[in-house]
């Protein structure tokens, strides 16, 4: 699966210039300030408005080339959609909703994999529950049903949690997570960091209506410019003992309270201490060896990128401890980490 995205559009005062691609069929999260254009692009991508100038190719095939004069009407292109409010019918039931992007494909899927997804999304005892009687998560979940079963070759998902508050964010992630394992690729708008941290491979910034950086998100949200996030590490198990699980990650190993399964786990930038010395005699499970790559100063504050293994790391600490540890690139020192993020 891959995409190919180039828009050059004007709203006004505002000037839309976009370009990026996509390789792989994977999570690629459009991240960035409210206001920076990332509606605009899934929404040229689904066929909603046709920029001025542009080309978009989803898996080699051209949906929209304005030079050629190509545009693909939105109900042709084969895309999912969730909105941020649902948009569900209220004079429907959850299983006619369902039933509706399932009616529309190009190419039905068979009533087992409805099965599939009800199950997946936890909808069973919500079929026959009219609209209005659903919580803000179960009509998230509804959403992200019907837009499945229209059987799309990419899902868009534009801000889907940003109207729920943080009990029914945490609601819907797990079920986010398990529709990233079915493979399909989608594009996911979002200005939240943590929500990118946890379901994102692949980030695409984009502020005042232009693409600012693209990469891996391991890469790209461990860095200088997102302080939030200390890290984001892809890990794997390497032992349990003592009520505690030890995850490996390209860089070394972090212990935490005991997990089933292998799990990418965040760090926050204000959790990680540093010292110059290994620290004895500490209660924290977590010290490791890393080596200073940059010092960025903030005000008061400095964020210091740390090499550790493949593994990058950002703590934020303040200057004056930045200055009386005398920190410089390639200078070692211990990372002790205070709080290891596993979501559920």
């Amino acid at each position: 699966m891959s995409l190919e995205v180039a828009l050059e559009h004007r709203f006004g005062a505002f000037a839309l210039d976009v370009a990026f691609g996509i390789e792989r069929a994977c999570v690629t999260a459009l991240f960035g300030p409210s206001g920076a254009g990332k509606t605009s692009v899934v929404n040229a991508v689904a066929g909603l408005f046709k920029p001025r100038i542009g080309r978009i190719v989803v898996d080699g095939r051209v949906v929209l080339d304005t030079e050629a004069d190509v545009f693909v009407p939105a109900r042709a292109r084969r895309t999912g959609y969730v909105f941020q409010d649902a948009r569900l019918f209220p004079h429907m039931n959850v299983e006619d909703n369902l039933r509706f992007g399932w009616r529309r494909a190009a190419h039905r899927m068979d009533e087992h994999a409805i099965e599939g997804v009800v199950d997946m999304l936890g909808l069973a005892r919500l079929l026959e529950r009219r609209v209005a009687k659903l919580s803000g998560g179960e009509k998230s979940r509804v959403a992200l049903g019907r837009a499945l079963l229209s059987s799309p070759d990419i899902l868009l998902l534009d801000e889907p949690l940003a109207a729920l508050d943080a009990g029914r964010r945490a609601e819907i992630l797990p079920y986010l997570e398990r529709l990233k394992e079915t493979g399909l690729p989608m594009l996911y708008v979002s200005h939240n960091v943590d929500e990118v941290a946890r379901l994102a491979d692949e980030v695409v910034m984009i502020a005042d209506g232009k693409v600012t950086a693209q990469g891996s998100v391991f890469d790209l949200l461990t860095g200088l410019g997102v302080a939030a996030v200390g890290a984001v590490l892809e890990t794997r198990i390497v032992a349990q003992r003592d009520g505690l699980t030890v995850l490996g990650f390209d860089g070394g190993e972090l212990v935490v309270p005991e997990v089933e399964r292998a799990r990418r786990v965040r760090l926050r930038a204000e959790d990680i201490m540093l010292a110059r010395e290994e620290p004895r005699a500490i209660s924290a499970n977590n010290v490791l060896p890393a080596t200073v790559v940059a010092v960025a100063p903030h005000g008061a504050q400095a964020d210091v990128l740390l090499a550790m293994g493949k593994a990058r790391l950002v703590a934020r600490i303040t200057q004056a401890s930045a200055r009386r540890l005398e920190l410089s690139p390639g200078v070692p020192v211990f990372a002790v980490i205070k709080t290891v993020i596993i979501d559920p």
